[in-house]
Parts: structure tokens; sequence; C-alpha cells
């Protein structure tokens, strides 16, 4: 498998990331280490979605693969389920800036 499972949770795909992507259903509580401390999930987050491992604030960018695949829309938690309700997608928008090397 590539990249790292963390806690038997969540799958941390490069080393740059800032989420990891739940391996299971999750439920909240659950304990997600990562950086020599643990991220608590506040709610459940379903198998296959993201999870924040750091602060995010609105406008910073979300990676995932060592990837920019979105950019938050909202604070966002470590712990905190990353969806279309705090994130959007930043891949494939010909509507985007791309002076930071994203390909439109």
């Amino acid at each position: 498998m590539k990249g790292t499972v963390l806690g038997d949770a969540g799958l941390h795909m490069a080393a740059a990331d800032n989420v990891v992507t739940a391996i299971e259903d999750l439920d909240a509580g659950t304990e997600i280490p990562y950086d020599g401390t643990a991220v608590e999930l506040d709610k459940a987050v379903p198998f296959g979605h993201k999870v924040a491992l750091v602060p995010l604030e609105p406008g910073d960018v979300i990676i995932k693969y060592g990837e920019t695949i979105g950019e938050a829309v909202e604070p966002i938690s470590p712990g905190e389920w990353v969806h279309t309700h705090n994130c959007e997608s930043r891949r494939g928008r010909g509507d985007r800036d791309v002076s930071d090397g994203e390909v439109a």
C-alpha cells in the first residue's frame, strides 16, 4: 500500500499532506496519531473521506497525494471532516488563477 496508515484509521498518502483519508467509517472521538500527538475527530467521518491534521483557515490549500486538491472556505480544525461544506476544489477549474502553478 502506498502511504502510511495512521492509527488504523487514516491513510496519509504523502509527507506534505495536511489531511488523511478515513480507511473505514470513523466514529466521533477516534484519535489519529500525527506529529507526536493525537488528532481527535469531532464528528463521525465516512470511509474514504478526508480528515484535517492541522488547523486550516479560509484560503489555505488542502493537500492530498502531495498535491493541492482544494482550499478551505471556512476555518477547519484538526480532526474535522474536510468535505464540500468547508472546502472547494481547485482541480480542473478554468475560472481559477494559475499563477501558483496550478493547471487549469
